[in-house]
């Protein structure tokens, strides 16, 4: 698997060095000062970039029309919906957000299963799901639930597309950590949402266990601790995430009971002081992409990009916490976020309109997240941009560590390479700027797929057949009912407000 992953890169790295140099989107430096970071200036009329990185990116934001015409065709004339990480790469996710087609959608993993169930009601015969393995099991799983099991889910890969994270909830280190759970009193496992099947399905059968998100980890955390009191808490598997929940409760402490109750009106100084002494997180879980951004880049971006009046600082819950406690700092001073993929591309936005709207030339924005991204944001930015000012721009800058890109020396396809490890934006030290899971996804998978997904009443070729996404099945345990209670517990609390009856109950059985 990680043999065919570094090839599908290395491949990639040559494409990304033709296009830089070859783009007729409109690259160039112009309007940048000299800077450490790559970065893309967005204004209504166009795109253009610093550095190769950045290029790379760009190449793609005006995808080929008659590519886009005849995806778009297939798609509507087969009712083939689509669901979409943002992480895709910038060519795939270019094309499919230029379809017109009502079924496409790009979202986080959470909003994808939601928007398939959307997509199943509206009558698709079939859903394709461009993701990691555990994003089209609860897709497969969600639509079971609300009894769309006649909807079939397919991946764009006949190999298994892993995810670094996830794997790491499967080793035996973190069963360990859920029996230690299981024996502590008024229990609760808090589990990313971006784990399998099977880890949620073995955490349920092992202690009270709800998912989260990285835009509601927070409110469940703190709904959690002010339903039973008492209860102690176990996140996981994402260790950067659960040091800056940490860190962000410590925080917490510091403020005063009325600003603390407008974040829960159930807590104050004293509750969260309680909570912190009851909470606890794995250590041995990481995801390659936002390992990328460690206490090397902080110190450029402290040095060469200082907070201003036109500077903003984004992390996602899942980067070191050195990254993420600069952009907490920020967001505390209304320079900044840090959350979810939604959250940050929500506060882009919105500084995009500010600028806008006060007649601000530029804004800088330094994205402490996956590349993928910066389609949603270019299009977004843009949009508003035509709406509101011809005159401003906003730049995306892109904080990658010196070695995320190898430059060879050499004229011709190999001038630029990615870092040893392979993974176009991979470190040496490990990380990467974009998921080269993720990048397991290309244009030519999807275009295939949809051309050999069948006609009304067609049979299914045995080569689709094996593209099906389907939900594991292991001896003695329930992966798709015990697997799904978690996510129900979820759901149930961002629709009601509170955790589930049940759950509560299971929470404190626990002596």
């Amino acid at each position: 698997e990680h043999a065919q992953v570094l090839d599908h890169f290395c491949r990639s790295a040559v494409m990304f060095s033709r296009l830089a140099r070859s783009s007729t989107h409109g690259v160039a430096r112009r309007g940048f000062a000299s800077q450490a970071f790559p970065s893309m200036r967005i204004t209504s009329q166009g795109v253009t970039a610093q550095g190769s990185f950045a290029e790379a990116q760009v190449a793609f934001l005006d995808p080929d029309v008659d590519a886009v015409k005849r995806l778009d065709e297939t798609l509507a004339r087969k009712k083939l919906g689509v669901v979409m990480h943002y992480y895709m790469d910038p060519e795939l996710q270019g094309l499919v957000a230029a379809c017109n087609y009502e079924h496409v959608f790009c979202a986080d993993s959470l909003a994808m299963t939601g928007a398939a169930v959307e997509m199943a009601k509206a009558g698709v015969r079939g859903i394709a799901c461009l993701g990691v393995d555990f994003m089209s099991e609860s897709v497969r799983s969600t639509l079971d639930q609300n009894g769309f099991s006649h909807v079939p889910v397919y991946t764009l890969s006949k190999q298994h597309i892993g995810c670094s994270l996830a794997e790491m909830a499967e080793r035996p280190a973190y069963g360990a950590y859920l029996q230690k759970a299981s024996q502590a009193k008024h229990p609760l496992h808090v589990v990313y949402i971006n784990t399998s099947m099977h880890t949620k399905a073995t955490a349920h059968d092992t202690v009270p266990t709800i998912t989260c998100t990285s835009s509601n980890v927070v409110r469940t955390v703190l709904q959690a601790a002010a339903q039973v009191p008492d209860v102690s808490i176990w996140y996981g598997p994402d260790t950067y995430m659960g040091t800056n929940l940490k860190n962000m409760f410590e925080r917490m402490v510091t403020l005063p009971d009325e600003q603390i109750a407008k974040l829960h009106p159930a807590h104050n100084q004293q509750t969260i002081r309680d909570l912190l002494a009851r909470f606890d997180y794995f250590k041995q879980g990481m995801c390659v992409v936002h390992h990328m951004f460690g206490g090397q880049v902080v110190q450029t971006i402290k040095t060469d990009y200082p907070i201003d009046d036109n500077t903003y600082y984004t992390a996602h819950l899942e980067v070191p916490g050195e990254m993420f406690m600069l952009a907490m700092d920020a967001q505390q001073h209304g320079k900044g976020v840090v959350g979810s993929t939604s959250n940050i591309l929500n506060f882009i936005k919105d500084k995009a309109k500010e600028a806008a709207s006060e007649g601000k030339d530029c804004i800088r924005v330094l994205l402490g997240t996956e590349v993928g991204m910066v389609t949603a944001i270019v299009k977004e930015t843009q949009d508003i941009l035509k709406q509101l000012s011809d005159k401003t721009a906003v730049e995306i800058v892109f904080p990658v560590a010196a070695e995320a890109m190898t430059a060879t020396g050499e004229e011709g396809d190999l001038s630029l390479l990615p870092g040893v490890q392979g993974g176009e934006g991979c470190s040496t030290a490990g990380g990467c700027a974009a998921c080269p899971f993720m990048k397991m996804n290309d244009l030519d998978a999807l275009m295939d797929l949809a051309e050999a997904f069948p006609e009304s009443g067609s049979p299914v070729t045995p080569q689709l057949e094996a593209q099906l996404a389907t939900i594991r099945q292991t001896d003695g345990l329930d992966l798709a009912g015990s697997g799904g209670m978690p996510i129900k517990y979820m759901r149930h609390l961002m629709q009601n407000g509170d955790l589930a009856e049940d759950l509560v109950s299971s929470i404190r059985s626990k002596q």
